[in-house]
């Protein structure tokens, strides 16, 4: 029998929003972001990059402050993950899934994510293109939240003129 996937609720200054994480097809990926998690490292956190029908991007530790010309560029404090590439978990950058975000050099994700807001299928690890970012989540509730966030009034660098903050993540096993 298949045990259940976990889940968790973010909390932002927009909503809440409610995830599934994919723990039985990324176990390392989704490790990571749990670990993160129950850390509290995501708490007091700001998306530090929001582009209206692309993605919504969080977990720079130097968005603490979300004014800070550095966020964005932070690395994990875990170090970094290794790439998972299953070949029975070619999950797709669709509308609602988290993917790892990371330089573009293999094995480069650390505490840095996105959510995708359309099908982004370029950036599938399994796609022909550079870009590598595997699915490790995908939102069950609290889309209208990640819409807010994503069309909320941007200023250089795609940063929102009002920071959103991740106010707390809760992982529920």
């Amino acid at each position: 029998m298949r045990m259940a996937n976990p889940t968790a609720t973010f909390e932002t200054s927009l909503g809440n929003v409610e995830v599934e994480l994919f723990t039985d097809q990324m176990p390392a990926t989704t490790g990571n972001f749990i670990e993160l998690a129950k850390s509290g490292f995501y708490d007091g956190l700001h998306f530090h990059r929001v582009i209206d029908g692309f993605m919504i991007q969080f977990g720079c530790p130097h968005s603490r402050d979300p004014n800070s010309p550095r966020a964005g560029t932070g690395e994990s404090p875990l170090g970094n993950v290794q790439d998972e590439h299953p070949a029975d978990a070619k999950l797709s950058n669709e509308p609602g899934t988290l993917a790892m975000a990371n330089t573009g050099r293999p094995n480069s994700g650390g505490s840095q994510f996105f959510i995708n807001t359309v099908h982004n299928a370029y950036l599938d690890w399994f796609s022909p293109g550079p870009s590598k970012h595997p699915v490790f989540g995908k939102v069950v509730s609290g889309m209208d939240v990640i819409k807010a966030i994503e069309t909320t009034p941007t200023g250089p660098g795609d940063r929102p003129a009002t920071p959103v903050q991740m106010i707390k993540i809760t992982v529920h096993d």
